[in-house]
This record gives C-alpha cells, structure tokens and sequence, in this order.
C-alpha cells in the first residue's frame, strides 16, 4: 500500500534527509517550511502521517499538532524536537502526538516509528471502511424487537453506552451479542473511534498474547515486523472481546492488568503503552460456574461483570421473531434482488411454533433458505425449511423412571403446562383471553404455548 507522508521542518537539509530516507521504502514524501504550509499541504493531499519538528518560526509543533488534531482527528502525528526533554515528549503525547523522536535520529528507529504509525493510521482507514459497508447494507446492526424481555435489554443499552464501564454480555449462541456490542459502540461516545471484535476462541493459544497486545520484532520465530495488538487498535474506542469464557488462563492475567490499569506491554517490548478502551467482553458460559472449576479467574470475573447484560434467547421473545423475520427477508431479499411484501399467516405461525436453539443465527439463516425458494411476493409455509415442522423427540408418551423422575424433563413439564392450559380454557368456556389471564400469562404468550402443545380451542368450546 503505498502511503504519503508530510515532513515539517524549518530547516531544508533536514527535509530532504528524511524524504530521502523515507522515499527507499515505497512513502510518497511532501515537505513544508513551517505549520501554515503544512496546514495548506494537508487541505490540499490526503496525508497518512505527519511528522513535524517541535520548534518552528510562526507555528509551532505543538500548535501545528493542535490544529491537525482539530482539524484531522484520526491523522498520527511524530514530533522531533532537539530538545528532549521528558517534559516536552509527554507534553506532546498528552497532546495527541503519536510518538516522537529526538534529535539527532537513527534511521531505523525513525524506519520502526514510521511503520508503526503508518500501519495504526491503515487500521483506522479499514475500520471506518467496514463500519461504512455495515450502515450502507443494513446488516443486522439494528436492534429490533419490542417483547418485554428484549425491551429491558435496549433499556441497559441506553443506560450504559455513554460510559466506560466493562460490560458483560451474556446469553446462548446466536442470540445476538455481537450486534448488542456494535450497537452500544455506534450509540455511544466513541462511535468516531475504532471498534474492533476478537473471537478469544478463534485464535490458536500461542498467538493470542501477541494478538491482543502486539509484539516487536524478532520477539518470536515469525515475528518479522512489529505488530500492533488488538488493544492498540481498540485505542479511544471499543474493544470487543467475544467468547471470553474460552481465554486461556494463563492470559487471563494480562487481561486483568489492562483493565485495571489501562496499560499494556507488546511481546518483547518493556515498554508499556496506556491504552484508553471501553471493553466490551461476551460469553454464552456460566463463569461463575467456570470460576468454581478453577477455569476462569474470580477476579477477572468480577471486573468483566461491573454492567452485565443477559440476551434472552428467541423461544423468551416469541413476539419479535415476526418483525425479525420481516427485517431479514427485506434485507436479504434485496440482496438477491427481490422483493418480498412479508409472510402468511401460516408461515408466521410454523416460525412462532419452533423453539429455535440457534436463536437469531438460525432464523436468519432459515429466512435466508425461504427468500431463494420462494417463488411470490409473499413467503407461504412450504417456503420454510422442513425442520420446523419436525416432531420433538420426546414431546409425547415419555416414560417415567422409578421414583416418579421423568426420563424426559421437556416433556414431563410440557405435558404439567398442558393440563394448566386445558383447565383456564375449560374455566373461561374457551375464551383465550380470559384463559391467559387466568394463569398470568398475555395473550400472545397463550397463543404460542397454543400453537406449541397442538392445542385447538375449537374442540374445547362447546
């Protein structure tokens, strides 16, 4: 990738060392005189880094570097100064600087300085690319839904995304915690900042420590260049940290520290760098239980859960899976090209009537099957996925064991939630929802339970 770099110095010969050296590894250089040239170069080319000199005629580095934080918020920027003095080198850290560098400078560590900027400055670019890609094709980055229990979750949303607080999303597989994280990131104070997603179970033990805090080179065989780690590139913004539960306990300490002091050191550097992130961790694991097995640290639980947010999964929020699957055939129809005006009835309620282990995953992915097969505007139930309408195993004539403990749980209790149906519609004459209110559930709720046991109210009325 080729990268254009901006050199601010008063001094000329200096200009022309660095676009020398810069220039023998593939960098476009362009050089100003002084901050009000400089300003006139970055209105006018898209620069990748600035570096500048500290002590200039007419503006200075530091009033140059307020400017360009001002005006290019997401532009690096190295500072050389002569004199460095640990006042000055914080003072421009403090400032917005990237790094800096004194005076005078050996060229491979000015080489180390540029490439780590160079390639800070590229994640930048590729998130605002994807988070771009995401708003314009509409994936599942909105939150729909309106049940009671999802509507507590949209509740702590709004409570939480302006804070910095650790939040702990729970919840089985499928049910949406990565979308939950991505919506508290874009709804927050750090939606200009990156937001950038680990899957802790997707990467080999040996490399996830270098993954999450970088390394420098040689640190490792295979370690080649210098690497910025996943909490750098989170920097100012939103780290993601899914599937926590499967992070090694070894690294689990290391995870803590950061947390807890907002500093990290990359593989083979002492160096430690702060970071400033909004962790966002996700499991579908019971961590206590895991704590209790001696698999995951109590202490990095407790400082993981400081805002938890459990997900339901879909079979608690029957009443969205409608406008879910509404939202998924418009957005995938659109992709493929059609256009779908909803579902029938029938369709709706085969949908309601399935339990749907994979939760949102899997209803995306069912109603991704019935907009290729479907043949009208409409998606009717033949358009839907023969598993749904699959007997449970077990759903009926379960044995009992000794001791009168059912072999089948599932079952046992459905046929227990069947008498009690039965029983309200005998009472309220087959009136639902008199029925529902006799047991303390809402009307929808009853339907479903209706549709799930093979209930036909019909054949109660008399």
């Amino acid at each position: 990738m080729t990268h254009n770099v901006l050199v601010v110095d008063d001094e000329p010969k200096l200009c022309d060392l660095l676009a020398s050296a810069l220039s023998q590894n593939g960098i476009t250089v362009f050089t100003a005189g002084n901050g009000l040239h400089a300003l006139k170069v970055l209105e006018a080319e898209d620069i990748d880094l600035v570096i500048s000199d500290w002590r200039m005629p007419s503006m200075d580095g530091p009033q140059l570097l307020a400017e360009i934080k001002s005006r290019f918020p997401q532009l690096p920027v190295i500072v050389m100064t002569a004199y460095s003095t640990v006042k000055n080198a914080v003072q421009s850290m403090r400032n917005g600087a990237f790094d800096y560098i004194a005076k005078p400078f050996d060229i491979d560590e000015l080489d180390i300085t540029v490439s780590k900027a160079l390639q800070f400055r590229d994640i930048l670019k590729d998130n605002q690319r994807m988070r771009a890609e995401l708003d314009e094709h509409q994936q599942i980055d909105s939150l729909i839904g309106d049940s009671p229990t999802f509507r507590r979750v949209l509740q702590a949303i709004d409570s939480v995304r302006d804070s910095n607080a650790t939040i702990l999303l729970t919840g089985e597989s499928g049910t949406g915690k990565e979308m939950v994280a991505r919506a508290i990131h874009k709804h927050g104070n750090r939606a200009d900042k990156p937001f950038v997603a680990v899957n802790c179970a997707a990467i080999p033990e040996g490399l996830l420590e270098s993954e999450m805090f970088g390394h420098r080179k040689g640190a490792f065989t295979g370690a080649v260049a210098d690497r910025v780690g996943r909490f750098m590139q989170a920097d100012e913004g939103t780290l993601f940290l899914d599937e926590i539960g499967e992070m090694p306990l070894a690294l689990q300490a290391k995870i803590l520290r950061a947390l807890q002091e907002r500093v990290i050191e990359p593989v083979g550097d002492p160096r430690e760098r702060k970071v400033d992130v909004r962790v966002i961790a996700a499991t579908n694991k019971n961590l206590l239980d895991a704590v209790a097995n001696k698999e995951f640290r109590e202490d990095l639980y407790y400082r993981l859960n400081v805002f938890p947010i459990p997900l339901p999964a879909l079979r608690e929020r029957v009443e969205d899976i409608a406008p879910l699957a509404r939202h998924f055939a418009h957005t995938l129809g659109a992709a493929a090209g059609k256009r779908f005006t909803g579902f029938s009835a029938e369709a709706l309620q085969a949908m309601a009537s399935y339990s749907w282990p994979g939760n949102i995953r899997e209803l995306q992915n069912c109603v991704e099957r019935a907009t290729i097969v479907a043949s009208g505007a409409v998606i009717e139930e033949q358009d839907l996925p023969a598993y749904l309408f699959a007997s449970n195993p077990g759903s009926s004539g379960a044995p009992i064991i000794e001791g009168n403990v059912p072999a089948d749980l599932d079952a046992a209790l459905a046929e227990v939630e069947k008498a009690y149906i039965l029983a309200a519609l005998a009472q309220s004459n087959g009136v639902q929802a008199a029925a529902a209110q006799l047991i303390g559930i809402s009307e929808r709720s009853f339907w479903y339970r209706l549709k799930k046991l093979g209930i036909h109210v019909d054949k109660i009325v008399r």
